[in-house]
């Protein structure tokens, strides 16, 4: 027990060091920590909402208009390759309840048709009623992985609103199956952040289709592959509702970038495509002089200019009843891209920067509080041992603040109970080891053996214990969420570097101890 390697020592010293530099600056004014050079490593901790304050928004990714809208494509696909085989449908292709209807007007037909729907996507069920009405949809297993796209992509493209915004250290993370959780530190209104981030942003380009009127579309008189949108309420033109063709020019996707300036004096967006989207732009507005192109954003019409000559160039601008905000926001959104999918709010909170501070402030207290009582203790009661204790704790906790700060967690308010929990059970370990130590002494060993045994026979309980914590800490990572994960987080931390501090730092002290002082009786 008394024999501990050089580069161990070393290695001890060496992490406590580490944790005690990356705390210190946890301590320091978050002035001085914002104006160091970057290479120093001044990182602080991140604060959660209840502890900083801000607001706190639940969202559920809505896959109805999803999936309704892939099978408008497949439906928009699968019209051409039907009349180009000659096979004969009545009412259209209409998409009911998650799945596209077709009524064929020749029973003998059935297996082309099933041909056609084949080569659209595969993997899609098809169901065949009364012989001449044939449904096709997607399977379950292809809604679970497009949920589940939808949701990381959404997260993805949440982020980049919100960074583009200015927030700093938000939190964006799934909830279940079509959940997401966002919150703002330091954000105390979050309306117009909501906006933003629960805007589809959906942008194409559509021609209008200027052969039938919006009023005789209404009426039923609308040609396939049509469709009636509304006017958006920015926009200038007189119709209120425009006839546009379904199949798009251009989509947004294929912007490269936007950014709002002024054109005559007024707010536009100006924005250009990428190498495809260019392309396509130009082959569209040259074959297509003199009709009017729809600009549809969330499937409203926001403009609708006629093209007057060819665009090669593959950019162009938005114009509406802009305001400067309003064009900076619209700018924003497409530089983030479109939402997948519409989200839906099921909860907001805001919590005051004062209530945080008070959390702050109530945490610390009663974490002190409870680590000096901790200490009284074990310095009364075990002597010069419980001092060593009260060291090895003191850097327990340098390390959990090192430990959260280099992982670049957020430290809320269960995190604070996690941290007081820990310490507890580093002090807890000491005790295991020194109680072991005296049962020793009190059997008649020498004071070498008793320190070897106290160490080595007491290694077994406290490393049961403490692995059987991890895997409820790791359970309550994987399950819980929000403020859950964040008490699991410091839980875990400070599980493993309380097995270090218990098990080599406390160790070392009283190696060094013993070796130089070479007592003849323990001050336990």
């Amino acid at each position: 027990m008394l024999h501990f390697p050089t580069w161990k020592k070393l290695l001890v010293y060496l992490i406590c060091t580490v944790g005690v530099i990356f705390t210190l600056p946890n301590l320091l004014p978050a002035n001085f920590v914002r104006g160091a050079p970057n290479w120093l490593p001044l990182h602080r901790v991140n604060l959660g909402l209840d502890l900083r304050g801000g607001s706190y928004l639940l969202y559920q990714v809505e896959m109805k208009p999803l999936i309704h809208d892939e099978l408008e494509n497949l439906a928009d696909a699968l019209r051409p390759r039907l009349l180009g085989d000659g096979i004969g449908y009545s009412g259209g292709l209409s998409v009911i309840d998650g799945h596209v209807a077709i009524k064929l007007r020749d029973a003998s037909r059935l297996d082309d048709t099933r041909a056609d729907i084949k080569k659209l996507a595969s993997g899609l069920l098809i169901k065949v009623y009364k012989g001449d009405q044939v449904t096709f949809a997607f399977p379950r297993s292809a809604v679970v992985a497009q949920r589940f796209d939808a949701v990381e992509r959404s997260i993805e493209i949440i982020r980049r609103r919100i960074d583009a915004s200015g927030v700093r250290e938000p939190v964006i993370e799934r909830e279940g199956d079509d959940r997401i959780v966002v919150e703002l530190p330091g954000v105390g209104d979050p309306v117009h952040l909501q906006r933003l981030i629960g805007k589809t942003a959906k942008l194409t380009f559509q021609l209008v289709d200027a052969r039938i009127s919006a009023e005789d579309a209404l009426q039923g008189r609308l040609p396939p592959g049509d469709e009636v949108l509304p006017a958006g309420t920015g926009a200038r033109q007189a119709p209120q509702e425009y006839v546009v063709r379904r199949g798009v020019v251009v989509d947004g996707d294929m912007l490269t970038d936007a950014e709002a300036t002024f054109q005559n004096n007024e707010p536009v967006v100006s924005f250009s495509f990428d190498s495809l989207g260019a392309r396509r732009f130009a082959d569209a507005t040259s074959a297509n002089v003199g009709s009017m192109l729809a600009i549809v954003l969330d499937n409203k019409v926001i403009s609708a200019p006629v093209i007057r000559e060819p665009i090669s160039d593959g950019k162009g601008i938005i114009s509406g009843n802009f305001s400067l905000q309003s064009a900076n926001d619209l700018a924003l959104l497409l530089r983030a891209g479109a939402l997948p999918a519409p989200l839906r709010v099921l909860e907001e909170r805001t919590v005051g920067p004062g209530l945080g501070a008070d959390s702050i402030r109530e945490g610390g207290i009663s974490c002190l509080v409870g680590v000096t009582l901790v200490a009284l203790f074990m310095a009364t009661y075990y002597g010069l041992f419980g001092v060593f204790a009260d060291i090895a704790l003191f850097f327990n906790l340098c390390l959990i603040v090192a430990g959260l700060t280099i992982l670049d967690a957020t430290l809320t308010l269960p995190g604070i109970a996690g941290v007081a929990l820990t310490l507890g059970m580093a002090v807890d370990a000491n005790v295991l080891i020194y109680e072991r130590i005296r049962e020793e002494l009190r059997a008649g060993r020498t004071m070498v053996s008793s320190l070897d045994a106290g160490f080595r026979r007491a290694f077994g309980t406290i490393l049961d214990s403490h692995v059987t914590t991890l895997v409820a800490g790791g359970l309550l990572f994987w399950f819980g969420s929000g403020p859950v994960k964040g008490f699991a987080v410091t839980l875990t931390v400070g599980v493993i570097t309380s097995l270090f501090t218990a098990l080599l730092v406390t160790r070392l002290q009283i190696v060094d101890w013993f070796r130089r002082t070479r007592p003849r009786a323990f001050p336990i």
